[in-house]
């Protein structure tokens, strides 16, 4: 697929700069007229601001592109970008090499983009900056979605989201963890219990972008954990368990990340871990099931040691 050029996709964008409540990003600016292979169909994303659930998107993409922050405060969730259709057009023939990232873009009036990641603020006397970006309108940009909905399913296997060996391993757990819920019986798979109590402890290894490491075991874990799953205010989802044991190089620190259900930045206390090629795949949680948003684990130091 091919970018619009900026003038095309100016066009296509309403007052908020959007497209059917997704927001066309300033970050995205600098990929215009580029060539892209699809990585995913965004047919679906997992909400995390209200329901914790898959919401239906239409007419969207996934082109392997993280947003970098530059325009929302240096944010530094390196979400996945959200491309509609209306900025896309497809092309035959080789993906060009990218060109630089921080070419500018100045030939066209880019002010209903840039105005698009500043959100106003509730109260007149809040002097805080209110960001607003993909991630904090995913539920005005989405539609909501039963779990019971096949379609979803069957969009996530013809798009080539979802090979049938990860459907068939994954479709009974889903099953029977909702079965689990609803009547309370049993232990949903997996699962773990944090064991330390009410002060959960710290460890500071400083580690740097590059540097390799391999994740502790999940008992290891487990024991820097209270009793809701967390260390410090960060929680350890079950769709982290899967690299326990594995290594793997930290992509980078992460300090500052938008809230998004408030649009506020947060600066972490303790700054987490981010590492390379370590997504969630949603393969755990029924509700969740199959999200492509393919977000980031945060990674507190303590779970993790030098290689």
């Amino acid at each position: 697929m091919e970018v619009l050029s900026p003038e095309e996709i100016l066009q296509t964008l309403d007052d908020r700069g959007a497209v059917d409540n997704m927001p066309f990003m300033p970050e995205m600016l600098r990929h215009a007229g580029r060539r892209f292979q699809v990585s995913a169909s965004a047919h679906k994303a997992c909400d995390t601001i209200d329901t914790y659930r898959n919401r239906r998107i239409d007419d969207a993409v996934h082109l392997g592109v993280r947003c970098d922050g530059s325009a929302h405060g240096g944010c530094q969730a390196s979400c996945l970008l959200y491309w509609k259709t209306a900025w896309l057009r497809p092309v035959d023939g080789p993906v060009p090499t990218p060109p630089s990232t921080t070419a500018p873009v100045t030939a066209v009036n880019t002010a209903v983009v840039d105005r698009a990641a500043r959100a106003a603020s509730p109260k007149a006397t809040d002097r805080r900056v209110k960001y607003s970006c993909q991630a904090t309108r995913l539920v005005e940009a989405s539609i909501p979605m039963r779990q019971r909905d096949l379609r979803q399913y069957w969009r996530d296997w013809a798009s080539g989201n979802v090979d049938l060996w990860t459907m068939f391993r994954y479709m009974p757990l889903a099953l029977y963890n909702t079965i689990v819920w609803r009547t309370g019986r049993c232990r949903v798979i997996p699962s773990f219990e944090g064991l330390a109590g009410s002060t959960t402890p710290t460890e500071a290894l400083g580690l740097q972008p590059g540097e390799l490491v391999e994740v502790k075991p999940m008992d290891e874990i487990a024991a820097t954990l209270d009793a809701h799953g967390r260390n410090r205010g960060m929680y350890f989802d079950v769709e982290m368990m899967p690299f326990c044991g594995g290594r793997y190089r930290v992509h980078k620190r992460v300090d500052k990340l938008i809230d998004e259900k408030t649009g506020y930045m947060m600066n972490m206390k303790t700054p987490g871990v981010i590492l390379e090629n370590v997504v969630c795949k949603g393969c755990y949680h029924p509700e969740r099931l199959f999200c492509p948003r393919d977000i980031h684990p945060y990674w507190r130091e303590i779970w993790l040691r030098r290689v």
